[in-house]
């Protein structure tokens, strides 16, 4: 099974001929590069907002480290939509997660300066008004910065995005480099894995079709998976020492910077989050991909 992106997007025997402009926040970070690389090959022209110091290989590209820069608007003035992925997913000292609160409203202003009407953000899956976890919290309050803006949106509330060099599969890597690979507490928790190719594919149809409009959304696969199996998955029979370890220890090193896992993390692990596939199933009309063969096909170990 090939899992290599198109140079066209065809559904249901139709192909959309795109010649628009999107804006990509965070366009250097993992779904913002695949995401971007989707769309320039498949008609849109982009312009990538990126810190100092960041590029990328597609479209036009912008530094800018706040999105408030008053140098912007002229340069994106028109654009079909803006997609917010920039974001903090871990804190210090020197820097919280209320960042992504202030990002949202600068880029909900940018985009009303600029004349842009859409603007797509990528969210977590779990995140709800009664959360209590901090990067939770900061994902809620930037949603509602969007909501109430007034501008159209689309909210994508993601669990695990996969493909090569995913986050949480660098992580796995760093530990089988170690030769240990760690499971947190029992590892029977679970969570939902999506494909970083059907991410970019429903995202492109989020820009095109009215019936994304004004909705949250769970980005999710199609199996649920516990992290136990996941990982086993991973190694693909590699011989290496799995150690589990209880959930106090784990938090005990998150919280003094050590080990692979940070103290958020441990706590979406935990959560055990799962969302509803049915409904994105529904609104895209396409086939998604299985975590197992995106491990086999892409070589992710």
């Amino acid at each position: 099974m090939s899992l290599d992106m198109g140079s066209s997007l065809c559904r249901h025997n139709v192909c959309f001929c795109m010649n628009r402009l999107v804006v990509i926040s965070g366009a250097n970070g993992f779904v913002g590069r695949n995401v971007g690389m989707f769309l320039s090959k498949n008609g849109f022209q982009t312009i990538s907002l990126v810190r100092k110091g960041k590029t990328v290989t597609f479209g036009k590209t912008i530094t800018s480290e706040t999105l408030s820069e008053n140098s912007l608007v002229s340069k994106i003035r028109g654009s079909d939509a803006l997609l917010h992925f920039i974001g903090k997913g871990m804190q210090t000292v020197n820097s919280d997660y209320t960042v992504n609160v202030g990002l949202a409203k600068n880029a909900v202003a940018l985009c009303k300066k600029a004349k842009i009407k859409k603007i797509i953000y990528i969210s977590g899956l779990g995140v709800d008004k009664h959360t209590t976890l901090g990067y939770f919290i900061s994902k809620y309050k930037a949603e509602q910065e969007i909501i109430l803006s007034g501008l159209d949106y689309t909210i994508f509330r993601a669990s695990y995005v996969i493909g090569r060099d995913d986050p949480l599969s660098k992580n796995l890597k760093q530990q089988l480099e170690k030769g240990q690979m760690i499971i947190p507490g029992s590892g029977n928790y679970v969570f939902q894995p999506i494909f970083i190719d059907d991410v970019s594919r429903v995202i492109t149809m989020a820009l095109e079709e009215k019936k994304f409009s004004r909705k949250i959304i769970d980005l999710v696969g199609p199996q649920v998976v516990s992290y136990n199996t996941f990982v086993k998955k991973f190694l693909h029979g590699n011989k290496i020492r799995v150690k589990k370890i209880d959930f106090e220890r784990a938090y005990h090193d998150a919280l003094h910077n050590r080990g692979p896992f940070g103290i958020d993390d441990l706590g979406i692990m935990i959560g055990s989050y799962v969302g509803n596939h049915k409904k994105l199933a529904s609104l895209a009309q396409m086939k998604f991909t299985r975590y197992d063969t995106v491990l086999k096909a892409r070589g992710l170990s």
